[in-house]
C-alpha cells in the first residue's frame, strides 16, 4: 500500500484509512482509480467520463478506506470536488464516494491484449488493475468497457 495510513475512526467503522494518488471516477456507482505520472492524462480521461455521466471522487488524490470487506474511494479532505483542467482553470464539480472496483495504470507500455487482469492488494482486499496506453477517442469508452470486462462485481452475487 502507498500513502499515509492513519487510525480510522471507530464511529465510521473503518479498517484502515490512507490518501492514494491518483484520480478516481465513479461509474455506475463503482469506483475506478487512475494512476500515473503527472501530466499522463489522468485529469482529462476523468473529463471525458464525466461528459459520458460518471461522476468525479477525487483528482490527484482519493481517500481510501475499508469497510464492510470493500475499500471505499471518498474525496480527499482538502480538495474534494476539485478538478484541474490543464491550462485552463481548477474547477468545482460533484463529488461522490464509491468501492473500487478496477485499477488502471496510464502508460504508453501497455500491452496490447490482457486475458486477465492482474491484482493489487488494498488492505485486505485484492481490486482488479491493467495498464492502458491513452491517444485515442475512444479512451472513456475503453475505460467503461475495461470496468464491465475487468472490474469487480459491485452486486452481492453474479447472475447465473
Amino acid at each position: 500500500m502507498s500513502g499515509n495510513e492513519t487510525a480510522a475512526s471507530p464511529a465510521r467503522a473503518v479498517v484502515n484509512e490512507l490518501i492514494r494518488q491518483a484520480t478516481a471516477v465513479s461509474i455506475g456507482g463503482q469506483a475506478v482509480l487512475f494512476e500515473g505520472p503527472p501530466g499522463c492524462g489522468k485529469s482529462s480521461l476523468a473529463l471525458a467520463l464525466i461528459d459520458r455521466g460518471a461522476v468525479l471522487i477525487g483528482d490527484d488524490a482519493v481517500t481510501l478506506t475499508e469497510e464492510a470487506g470493500r475499500i471505499i474511494a471518498s474525496p480527499p479532505p482538502n480538495t474534494g470536488g476539485l478538478l484541474e483542467l490543464r491550462n485552463i482553470a481548477i474547477v468545482t464539480l460533484p463529488a461522490t464516494s464509491a468501492p473500487v472496483a478496477l485499477i488502471i495504470q496510464l502508460t504508453p507500455d501497455a500491452p496490447r491484449y490482457i486475458e486477465k487482469a492482474d491484482g493489487v492488494q488494498l488492505g485486505n482486499i485484492a481490486i482488479p488493475q491493467i495498464q492502458i496506453s491513452l491517444g485515442t477517442p475512444a479512451d472513456a469508452v475503453r475505460v467503461e468497457y475495461a470496468l464491465r470486462v475487468h472490474g469487480l462485481d459491485g452486486s452481492a452475487e453474479k447472475p447465473a
